[in-house]
């Protein structure tokens, strides 16, 4: 019994030690329709990123530069509040096809 056990946990750790991130249900996949709105505010909240990376940063100020990076982060934020989803680690899904298993 322990040896079945053993070889169903290193089959399941081998199946998913590549896995970096699962995502579960992002909007595409749940068939969320972005409205145009929020497709325009995307895209300019892009070419916003685009043009700080592309942007001299050796002439700013400490105070500038500060509210510079103030600003990416939440341009960041604001995206990934956007995409939506949750993220499971390789961790996690053991951890629960673990508890699964004592459960089943």
């Amino acid at each position: 019994m322990k040896k079945q056990i053993f070889i169903l946990l290193s089959l399941v750790c081998f199946s998913v030690f590549n896995v970096n991130k699962i995502q579960a249900n992002p909007p595409k996949e749940r068939g969320v329709v972005l409205s145009i709105a929020q497709k325009k505010e995307e895209k300019l909240i892009v070419l916003r990123l685009y043009e700080i990376h592309q942007m001299d940063k050796s002439h700013l100020s400490a105070n500038d530069s500060k509210e510079l990076r103030k600003e990416v982060k939440s341009i960041k934020t604001k995206m990934s509040e956007m995409k939506g989803g949750v993220y499971l680690s390789v961790g996690a899904v053991i951890i629960i096809i673990l508890l699964l298993i004592l459960i089943l």
